[in-house]
């Protein structure tokens, strides 16, 4: 084929895809044809974006899950072995008596060990004498009346509490400090008087 019957095919088809609506077709489609299209690109659009923004919240809340499950893994076992550490340490207060010397230092050890191996896995006890009361931390059994104490301080303690992590899993059961009531004058004297009525 001659060069110049090449350029004549090529005009030709140019010529065919111009005169058949190629370019100009897109400006023919009616107004309604276009705004309908437009709506549903648009729809479609928003879908994606939804979509997106529902998987990119499912990956965080995937991951948080898998971090969760790693820090928090063991807590259910540790929570079943907080009775074992307390009666070793109920064991180790009563275990006053010389001839059982022997057997207070094997608790004692025992305690040492169990307790050093849980710290590492995220065990950690929870000071409570002498801080201020925390609902969020504390769970309170009784009031007591001191004065050598402020009040709202933890004064008394009952049962250790203990954390895995920042997480508290058991927590502590504590008496908290108030202040002795003062009895003004004319008060004491009414119940000096009912003291006195009730024995005789």
């Amino acid at each position: 084929m001659k060069e110049s019957e090449l350029n004549k095919d090529t005009l030709s088809f140019k010529e065919e895809v111009t005169e058949s609506g190629g370019t100009e077709a897109i400006e023919e489609i009616p107004v309604d044809e276009k705004e309908r299209l437009t709506a549903e690109l648009q729809e479609m659009n928003d879908k994606y974006l939804r979509l997106y923004a529902e998987f990119e919240n499912y990956k965080k809340r995937v991951n948080k899950d898998k971090e969760e499950l790693v820090k928090y893994g063991n807590e259910k076992l540790i929570y079943e072995l907080l009775p074992v550490i307390d009666y070793l340490e109920m064991a180790l207060k009563h275990s006053k008596n010389e001839a059982s010397e022997g057997i207070v230092q094997g608790v004692e050890i025992t305690l040492k060990e169990l307790m050093r191996t849980l710290e590492k896995f995220g065990l950690t006890s929870i000071e409570a004498i002498g801080k201020p009361f925390d609902p969020t931390v504390h769970h309170a059994m009784s009031v007591v009346e001191r004065e050598d104490v402020e009040e709202n301080m933890v004064a008394e303690e009952f049962r250790k509490g203990y954390m895995v992590r920042d997480k508290v899993i058991r927590a502590p059961l504590v008496g908290v400090s108030k202040k002795p009531v003062e009895l003004k004058e004319g008060e004491k004297v009414g119940k000096e008087i009912k003291i006195i009525e009730e024995e005789s």
